[in-house]
Formats: C-alpha cells, structure tokens, sequence
C-alpha cells in the first residue's frame, strides 16, 4: 500500500458528514477509489460514492460491501468511522440506550469486519483503521458510555491484530480529538436528567459544546488516515489525531490517578 500509483479501494463508514466526510474527500483527491457509507443517500457527492448501510443491521451491511465488490472486485481499506455520541449521567442512561451505543460504536464495526475481511484474508492484503477517540483512554463525566465503547473498540482492535496478521491484514485504532463536527447535536442523551445531577451535568456540557465550538478542522484525521494507507505497514497499533489533546492521555498514564481525576474535575469545573 506503499506504491503511491497504486489505487486503493477504500471503504469509509459514516462517511457523509464530519470526519467521515473529510476522509473520504482527501483519499479521493488523492487518487484512491472511495466509497463512503450512509443510512441515507439523498445525493452523491463529487469525488467518490456514497452506499446506503446502516452499521446496525447486519442485511444492510452485506448489502453495502455486496455493492462495492461488484463495481471493483475487492476492498483493500475499511475506515471504520461511523459512531455515534451519548452523554448524561451514567445512572439516568438506560440500559436500551447504552446498549444502543455500544451496538454502533463497537459491533457495529465488527459487522463490518465481517462482511470484508473474506476478500481481505484471501488476497492476504488489508488495512483496518478503526477511528475510536482519545476518550477510550479515560472516563469522562456525564459521557461514560462513549468513553466504554470506544475503549471497547480498542481492545477489539488489538486482538483482531494479531489474529490477522498471518494473513497479511494489518489492523490499526486512531484516536482523533474534538474535531469541527455535527456530534454535539446528534449525541444521544437519556430522557430525563436527576435532579441532583443537573447543576454539575449543565457545567459540563457547557465546557463540551464550548470546545467543540473552537475544535480543528476534521481533515486533520484524514490527513493521518493517508499516511497509514501510504505507509508500507503501520508499525504501531494505536495512532492519535491532536497533538494538544495527546498530552491527557500521556498525564493519565504518569499521574496518580486521585490526581488526575482531580485535574479532569477541574477542566469540566
């Protein structure tokens, strides 16, 4: 995957909004033949495709990855990039709810996995990239559920690694940041929020949509996706998008963790 005239058939799930998108636009500029997913396609972008899949339902999945092989013959990259937020507190989430994440965020890229590594294994070429998010490392307040899945995924993705390699499929996690995106008003959320949870609940959001509202531009990640694509084989398992966000997860790792969870307390005030 080294050979920059090499065309790549690359699949992008959720890829058309926020970092799904900016994926998919730069790996098409760039010469790679992309397919990006949707739960609905109301119109086709320039530059690459969109095929309807809803990651939740395992039909629509072999449906999707059905369509991109009969036009090419193979996928050689799968970014798995559809996800979805949630935020409350942990005991006013329903367990339907939190199952609902975790089925998108985690299973849903297994399902997906499924549907292409066949073609993967029998070629012995391909390159899994799953997008998780710096929040994998760490427990964030009133977004629990997010920070479990996603580190769900990772760990997903280190078994899946080496039970791969023999067959010449290399598997990687990205962990962007908070990026310019629509997520803070697609999160799901519980219906009600406890009253003795409200006060701190608001702060905290209000500290979440502030940052999101001054967050980097989401080509960012797709910048660090082509470098993978283009490297001969990612030494490494697990990649991170935001060089200031990068320091949390260094201090989680070197501090006592009484203080660090101090230290978040007080940046969610």
């Amino acid at each position: 995957m080294n050979d920059k005239a090499f065309v790549n058939v690359v699949l992008v799930t959720g890829g058309s909004s926020g970092i799904g998108e900016a994926i998919c636009k730069r790996l098409a500029a760039e010469g790679h033949r992309v397919y990006g997913t949707g739960r609905t396609v109301d119109a086709q972008p320039l530059g690459y495709r969109l095929v309807e899949m809803d990651i939740t339902d395992p039909d629509s999945v072999q449906r999707g990855v059905e369509e991109v092989l009969a036009e090419t013959g193979r996928i050689d990259v799968v970014v798995n990039n559809a996800g979805l937020g949630i935020q409350g507190p942990a005991e006013d989430i329903t367990p339907e709810l939190a199952l609902k994440v975790l089925d998108t965020n985690m299973i849903g890229a297994h399902r997906v996995c499924r549907a292409v590594l066949p073609g993967m294994r029998q070629r012995k070429q391909g390159l899994i990239v799953h997008i998780t998010s710096l929040a994998a490392n760490y427990g964030l307040p009133f977004r629990g559920f997010y920070s479990a899945s996603k580190a769900a995924l990772e760990r997903y993705a280190e078994a899946q690694r080496m039970e791969l390699a023999p067959f010449g499929v290399n598997v990687v996690t990205l962990q962007p940041g908070e990026y310019r995106t629509g997520i803070a008003t697609s999160r799901a959320r519980p219906t009600s929020i406890g009253a003795h949870y409200s006060k701190a609940y608001e702060r905290v959001m209000e500290v979440l949509n502030g940052s999101l509202h001054y967050s980097r531009d989401p080509d960012e990640v797709a910048v660090k996706v082509s470098r993978l694509i283009n490297q001969a084989a990612p030494y490494g398992v697990h990649y991170s998008a935001h060089g200031v966000q990068r320091l949390s997860v260094l201090l989680k790792k070197i501090l006592p963790s009484r203080l660090f969870e101090q230290l978040m307390m007080r940046h969610y005030r």
